[in-house]
């Protein structure tokens, strides 16, 4: 009886020193991967051109802006985060004569830091170096600080592209918000090297389907209609 239980001390002292081994290991490959992202990758990319746009929602003028930069960038991918109403959005960029197969809607965030959690794994995926970001200028000091942290901590570049604001934008900013969110955003950054949230309400701006908008109502600001 002595023996068998000295044998399970044994194999949890084991199965504890795996762990440890195991979660040093996992730490040290992340700790790994975001320095290199870092030092190497965010630097060499500073100098690409821009590959992608990333518009932030919470305001009509920032994706009529987007929707003019597709004349500049007509060949690069554009993903805005919780933008306007499905519909407005089309309009907007139809107006602009944008190719709308360039253009994916992000609808799994509901804030600024979730706007960088499910973009940042899309642009991963689209390979994007260095991104410019479409925001307002009352929003730019927040979201400037969070798209450098958890887009540099990818290896990607940020472009800053102010917006100016006509009316109220829905982002109200404060410092304490603003020292939250980079709180988390620097957290986040090393957890992201392993963990890449996926977000299953991404389509494509040319498959918006009118039809179902239209039974379902929606509202676009007067600059759009």
């Amino acid at each position: 009886m002595k023996k068998l239980d000295l044998r399970r001390k044994l194999a949890r002292k084991q199965r504890k020193r795996l762990l440890k081994v195991v979660a040093i290991v996992i730490l040290g490959a992340m700790l790994a991967s975001l320095l290199f992202n870092i030092a190497v990758r965010l630097p060499s990319n500073a100098s690409k051109p821009v590959d992608a746009v990333l518009v932030l929602g919470g305001s009509i003028q920032r994706e009529i802006h987007a929707a003019w930069l597709t004349k500049d960038y007509p060949d690069i991918p554009f993903l805005i985060s919780h933008g306007s109403d499905d519909p407005c959005i089309l309009f907007i960029f139809q107006r602009a004569g944008a190719r709308l197969e360039q253009v994916w809607l992000e609808r799994c965030a509901d804030s600024t830091f979730g706007n960088f959690f499910f973009s940042a794994p899309i642009l991963r995926r689209w390979n994007a170096h260095k991104v410019k970001l479409v925001t307002s200028g009352s929003h730019i000091e927040r979201a400037e600080w969070m798209a450098k942290i958890l887009l540099g901590a990818q290896g990607m570049a940020v472009e800053i592209d102010p917006v100016q604001e006509k009316g109220i934008p829905g982002n109200r900013e404060s410092r304490l918000k603003t020292t939250l969110d980079v709180t988390r955003s620097i957290v986040w950054s090393f957890f992201s090297q392993l963990i890449q949230p996926p977000c299953f309400d991404v389509k494509e701006l040319a498959n918006v389907d009118l039809q179902a908008w239209k039974e379902k109502g929606y509202a676009c600001e007067r600059l759009v209609n």
